[in-house]
């Protein structure tokens, strides 16, 4: 469990330095410099995001149980890792409505894949990963938001045909996960 802990202090801590404000995040760019400040963040990312993969894996072989899932919440997490999946999709297809209107559409499917998790697992490993990320990405996205909100950030208008293929890419992306990719990288297959 340590492993999962560390890592995710270091992952969420690198990705928290907005949350409060600009303030923080201003002041390590100036002490650093922006290329610095980059180089730095993206290594204390990817050690925080190895060391919460590879805890969550130790913690998966001795499982400790706090609750049983109802049966009903597997297909819940499977409509709602949908949603997630539509989400990022969103995150890269330009003038979709999602994006337009919702804004930080990754965060937001990092919120939805979280809670999709939590439902359908009862662990103390995956409450420790999921709650973690879901109380992250909502106060993630309250900041984005209010952030947005004091520069008045103007997203750009939707179109249909956009929104149309991010729901489609979406959906492949979703098919292929549960289908085969979830099996192949985390080692649990969604459809026996």
């Amino acid at each position: 469990m340590l492993f999962l802990v560390l890592g995710l202090l270091v992952f969420l801590g690198t990705h928290s330095l907005r949350i409060g404000g600009d303030a923080l995040h201003t002041w390590f760019i100036a002490q650093l410099g922006p290329t610095r400040f980059k180089m730095l963040y993206t290594l204390a990312s990817l050690l925080g995001f190895s060391m919460m993969v590879y805890g969550f894996g130790l913690a998966r072989d001795t499982p400790e149980l706090l609750w049983t899932p109802a049966p009903a919440m597997k297909h819940v997490a499977y409509l709602l890792t949908l949603v997630a999946m539509v989400f990022m999709a969103a995150v890269y297809v330009p003038r979709n409505a999602i994006k337009a209107k919702m804004h930080h559409p990754m965060v937001l499917s990092v919120k939805t894949w979280a809670l999709a998790h939590l439902l359908a697992n009862g662990t103390v490993a995956h409450l420790l990963l999921f709650g973690s990320m879901l109380l992250w990405s909502v106060l993630l996205f309250k900041a984005s938001r209010a952030r947005d909100k004091r520069n008045q950030v103007v997203y750009a208008p939707a179109n249909l045909a956009s929104t149309i293929l991010t729901v489609e890419i979406g959906f492949a992306m979703w098919l292929v996960f549960v289908g085969w990719a979830h099996g192949w990288l985390i080692g649990v297959q969604v459809f026996p």
